[in-house]
């Protein structure tokens, strides 16, 4: 039950997040749904089809509800925050902080190995927000932010190595490690090397 609710939760930060670019980018109503749902549900979306499981959000409508709760919450109130760029950022990194660990756990679940239920968390974290990030004519935040799939890789391994040791906790062990490494990306500007071509 536990378990269920912090993946509401999660699909919830995430449309939150959705639904402020959709804001940003001066999109209506049915918009904002369609950049909400994205996040919330593309990357387990992914996850289920590839893992030939059940899609979560046709089996449990109670996403579905997460993702119009989320939309009406911003349509109503967004006008009462102050720093919409900011709230994206933080919404979106718990997301991410939830979303891997919860969807590496989904993965070992399924009976597939370590490297693949790292490999499943990471997409279920990341694969939304690029998605939704392609339908606003973004550049995905995967490929332009501060560390961002790093953290979520950081969460999913620290799940995969945590769980046969700590038990249940290693989940909240694991969200935190994931949403660190992605506020200390956020905080000081961290990011992977880059590399320049050289000018001709």
């Amino acid at each position: 039950m536990v378990l269920q609710l912090l993946d509401i939760l999660g699909v919830f930060v995430f449309a939150v997040s959705g639904a402020l670019v959709a804001v940003r980018k001066e999109m209506d109503l049915f918009g904002m749904f369609v950049l909400a749902f994205l996040p919330a549900v593309g990357g387990g979306t992914l996850r289920d089809l590839i893992l030939d499981m059940p899609v979560f959000w046709v089996a449990e409508t109670s996403y579905l509800f997460a993702v119009g709760a989320a939309v009406l919450v911003v349509f109503f109130g967004y006008r009462l925050i102050s720093d919409g760029s900011r709230l994206l950022t933080w919404m979106d990194a718990t997301g991410l902080a939830v979303f891997c660990v919860l969807g590496c756990q989904k993965a070992l679940g399924a009976g597939v190995g370590n490297v693949v239920a790292v490999m499943m968390g990471v997409m279920t974290a990341v694969a939304g927000g690029i998605i939704r990030d392609v339908v606003a004519n973004d550049i995905p935040y995967v490929l332009k932010q501060e560390i961002y799939a790093t953290a979520a890789l950081f969460g999913a391994l620290a799940y995969v190595v945590l769980n046969t040791n700590v038990g249940a906790l290693s989940i909240w062990i694991a969200i935190v490690i994931a949403l660190l490494v992605r506020a200390a990306g956020i905080s000081w500007g961290l990011s992977l090397p880059t590399l320049h071509p050289r000018k001709s």
